[in-house]
């Protein structure tokens, strides 16, 4: 048997093969997924415009903003809700390289695909053919695909700026204060919590099993660990999500859940409010 030591730069590039197996692009993921939890969790405690909002007029306000986008068939009126939350974004500090990565980019690769047909199946005008296959490219396929990716991407800034912006269990809070049912909330809850103890989990198991590691296993024998691996973790988080329960509940916990911070509007909220409505009305309106 050969021992092969991995350091750091070597665990990266995936060891001789120059390539990662399933350990490490699973220890990989887990470490990134924390990390940008880490930074959003940053980012919305840092100073800006909507930092200050209180967090019920924030959410009210994005969603004010974001329910005529995805009601236009104005390019211009998106276009201008896109802008107000780039806007939005550079005044709250919100970096446009994270919006890049983390949305628009990632939003245009997936609702690309989704409306890569529809200039082909949409009947119409025909603006152009394609030189080989033949097919013919609507001006009425194209205008659909574009109002599909720019709504999504439009909507999708402005939810990333309400998390970015604000704490998690701010939001939650804010969700019942607006009358969104307790159960829904704490799942919710519960859910973005319990994902971050699962990747934990799998880290340990994945770093420990690679520490354990001599030479190179089999294709048949990778999948296999992988296979273990994955029902080991599967009975770990159900046995934990049993305990958690008793746990909250031996705390008080009877449905609903209460967080220390008690929200106060003032002037500036109100002030923020009106303007959210002024946008959304204004928007609306060019919409009819």
């Amino acid at each position: 048997l050969t021992l092969h030591v991995y350091d750091s730069r070597d665990w990266r590039q995936g060891g001789r093969r120059g390539t990662r197996g399933f350990r490490e692009r699973t220890t990989s993921v887990c470490g990134d997924a924390r990390e940008h939890a880490f930074h959003a969790e940053q980012t919305a405690r840092a100073d800006g415009l909507l930092h200050c909002v209180d967090p019920r007029v924030k959410l009210v306000g994005i969603f004010a903003l974001g329910a005529p986008a995805a009601a236009s068939r104005s390019f211009a009126v998106i276009a201008g809700l896109l802008a107000i939350a780039i806007a939005l974004a550079a005044l709250s500090h919100v970096s446009f390289a994270v919006l890049l990565k983390r949305v628009w980019i990632a939003v245009l690769l997936f609702t690309g695909v989704i409306a890569l047909p529809a200039p082909f199946v949409t009947p119409g005008q025909v603006v152009w053919h394609l030189p080989l296959l033949g097919w013919s490219v609507t001006a009425q396929g194209l205008a659909s695909a574009g109002y599909l990716v720019l709504r999504v991407e439009t909507a999708a800034t402005l939810c990333v700026l309400l998390v970015l912006t604000t704490p998690w269990n701010h939001v939650l809070k804010a969700m019942r204060v607006l009358r969104v049912p307790a159960v829904l909330v704490t799942i919710l809850g519960m859910t973005y919590r319990y994902l971050f103890l699962v990747l934990q989990s799998a880290h340990d198991m994945f770093e420990s099993r690679r520490s354990r590691m001599i030479g190179e296993l089999a294709g048949r024998e990778r999948r296999r660990v992988a296979a273990a691996s994955a029902g080991v973790l599967m009975s770990k988080t159900f046995d934990l999500s049993n305990e958690v329960y008793l746990a909250m509940q031996s705390r008080g916990y009877r449905g609903d859940v209460s967080v220390l911070d008690e929200f106060q509007i003032r002037n500036f909220d109100w002030a923020m409010l009106a303007a959210f409505s002024l946008v959304s009305i204004a928007a609306f309106r060019l919409v009819g």
